[in-house]
């Protein structure tokens, strides 16, 4: 069973968690650069091994635009993003426009998909699995939408809505970027986006389904159990960085 070292890293701005993410990623293709060529054949003997981690953060006001994304996605100009005191990113990661901010759980998990299933597909259905599985805890019933990525409520519906966005990297099979749980969310910042850029699609969190503030410990702590158990892992707290093998 493998270890996933799991951070809280609390209120972080949108940047420097991006650059903790790539820092950890490039501490794994490291490891594996050290192990094989790039054919694939063993060229080194080295009892170092990649690092899976579990990140949990929440980001103040930012749109960030996935490398496939549509700039007409975001509907304001620079001067009113200002007046919202929303900050603007283009990310490498896949997926379109999302909003991140206060009330919302972004999570990043960087994990060496070799030591689970090189199936990215398989990947993101896990991501929703681990969501649909957290938000039935609050008594919602998540879905997903043919052709689309996340959690969505009543998916194939007129009232489609998601409550959960997604959007990640692969490099060398290790995974980086993530989903954004919305909780208690501010939805009024979708309102100046075309979320993931699909039209007519609603956006909701558990706050607006239940009708009343969810505790954000809680969520997470259901999400961090909910994780293991769809990756058949063991998450554990991060001790300090230079103490993890």
């Amino acid at each position: 069973m493998e270890k996933i070292y799991f951070q809280d890293l609390g209120l972080m701005e949108y940047g420097a968690a991006w650059d903790y993410q790539e820092s950890l990623l490039q501490q794994n293709l490291k490891v594996k650069s050290a192990k094989f060529n790039s054919d694939g054949t063993n060229h080194a003997i080295t009892d170092e091994q990649t690092i899976h981690h579990l990140l949990f953060c929440e980001h103040p006001h930012v749109y960030t635009l996935g490398k496939s994304g549509h700039m007409e996605n975001l509907l304001v100009n620079d001067a009113r993003l200002k007046e919202l005191n929303v900050s603007f990113y283009k990310t490498n990661r896949g997926g379109d426009i999302t909003y991140h901010g206060a009330g919302q759980i972004v999570g990043y998990p960087i994990l060496d998909l070799e030591k689970f299933e090189t199936d990215l597909g398989k990947y993101m259905r896990n991501l929703e699995e681990v969501i649909i599985r957290t938000i039935a805890h609050y008594g919602i019933e998540g879905g997903r939408l043919p052709g689309a990525t996340g959690v969505w409520l009543d998916a194939e519906s007129a009232n489609a809505r998601k409550i959960c966005a997604m959007g990640v990297r692969c490099s060398r099979w290790v995974t980086m970027h993530g989903f954004a749980l919305n909780v208690n969310t501010d939805m009024r910042y979708f309102d100046y986006i075309v979320p993931c850029g699909l039209t007519n699609m609603g956006v909701t969190s558990i706050a607006k389904e239940l009708g009343r503030t969810v505790d954000e410990q809680e969520v997470k702590n259901i999400l961090r159990h909910e994780f293991g158990i769809v990756f058949n892992a063991v998450v554990v707290d991060t001790p300090l960085v230079e103490n993890i093998a």
